[in-house]
């Protein structure tokens, strides 16, 4: 209603993708500030920032699973590497007897299939995953990444062993190579502009499912599964539906994004990954859309930062470079991070934004 956005007299309107005329000019606002960074930023940058908006993808599918459900899974890096493979082994050169390949190398055929592989994964995972919660969930899906890190090291023919690794998907669309510089745009502008577009149609699908009936049935279970149970509320099927939807952001994620880089190594799939997509829903906030993406665009842009560091603190990287490396810090930060988000915000940067926004509603009276 005109005068009182905050009003709603129907479900419509409080399920609506915009429910406040704000919320829409944000969106808009940010979409033409996204749409301009290409042409305002230098190519190291937009390359950070494509690999930024495939790790939103990926956190977008563990936001899910732990933000919307409420179970906890240690598993996501498991679930990244299927996806990963499965692209490469599509797309792979028929012609390199080393590896195995298909040679379909149009992103149209191997992005569906990672994800409905890896979301493979997940529903075979789900039955038993469903019946535990909490800490015994958590060591479940740990022992996963323990399991895929043996698979992917010794399954040579597949991904190339541990220390040899294989090449991946090419960035492939109806023949034509979408990472490749043409006459209008370079490499890193194609690159950040079509894992843009694919961020958006990952964001929006996971946004009205939250909307959903399936959506609304994860809160509940999240909220509370005893009593979601009660009101008829399927726990078992609404969990594999959870994994399987979760494992398919990530299979698709892990598709792209060795995609972007062009290599993938076995041991990346390792349980610092998992830490790092944790830290991305707990930073950004878990249970939204939104946070997700934040969080991973903070995650991906700290080593940026990082790089900066001898400008900043000299001292500090003297003695990093003393003792080890900036991914002994990196690593270390995700934990801090994660800390002070669960001590000082639990609902990370989402929560810090409606605290902003609250104060500003009700000023001058803010209190």
């Amino acid at each position: 209603m005109r005068g009182r956005p905050e009003l709603r007299t129907s479900y419509r309107q409080e399920l609506a993708l915009f429910n406040t005329p704000v919320k829409a000019w944000w969106a808009v606002g940010l979409l033409v500030v996204a749409l301009l960074a290409p042409f305002a930023l230098s190519d190291s940058w937009l390359y950070t920032l494509a690999l930024a908006c495939v790790a939103a993808i990926g956190a977008i599918g563990l936001g899910i699973i732990t933000g919307y459900a409420g179970q906890v899974s240690l598993g996501h890096a498991f679930f990244f590497g299927v996806g990963t493979y499965t692209a490469a082994v599509l797309a792979g050169n028929p012609a390199d007897l080393r590896y195995y390949s298909f040679g379909h190398d149009d992103m149209l055929i191997w992005l569906p299939a990672a994800g409905l592989a890896a979301a493979l994964a997940g529903v075979l995972v789900a039955p038993l995953a469903s019946r535990l919660r909490g800490l015994y969930l958590a060591i479940v899906t740990l022992g996963l990444v323990a399991i895929g890190l043996h698979i992917f090291n010794s399954w040579h023919h597949l991904t190339g062993g541990g220390g040899v690794g294989r090449s991946t998907a090419t960035l492939t669309v109806l023949g034509h190579r979408i990472d490749q510089a043409n006459s209008m745009f370079t490499r890193e502008q194609m690159l950040y502009l079509l894992m843009l577009g694919l961020l958006l149609v990952f964001a929006l699908a996971a946004r009205n499912l939250a909307r959903s009936r399936v959506g609304r049935a994860f809160t509940a279970i999240r909220d509370r599964d005893i009593a979601a149970g009660v009101i008829g509320v399927n726990l078992s099927k609404y969990k594999t539906i959870a994994f399987g939807i979760s494992s398919f952001y990530a299979g698709c994620a892990g598709a792209l994004y060795y995609a972007v880089i062009g290599f993938v190594d076995p041991s990346s799939f390792n349980l610092l990954l998992s830490v790092q997509y944790i830290a991305m829903v707990l930073i950004g906030g878990a249970g939204t859309v939104s946070g997700a993406v934040a969080g991973a665009f903070l995650i991906t842009l700290l080593p940026k930062f990082l790089d900066r560091l001898p400008k900043i603190a000299p001292f500090i990287s003297a003695d990093v470079r003393e003792r080890g490396n900036i991914f002994q810090v990196q690593s270390a930060l995700y934990g801090v991070l994660i800390i002070l988000f669960l001590i000082f915000e639990p609902r990370g940067l989402f929560g810090i934004w409606v605290r902003i926004r609250n104060y500003w509603k009700a000023f001058p009276f803010s209190y």
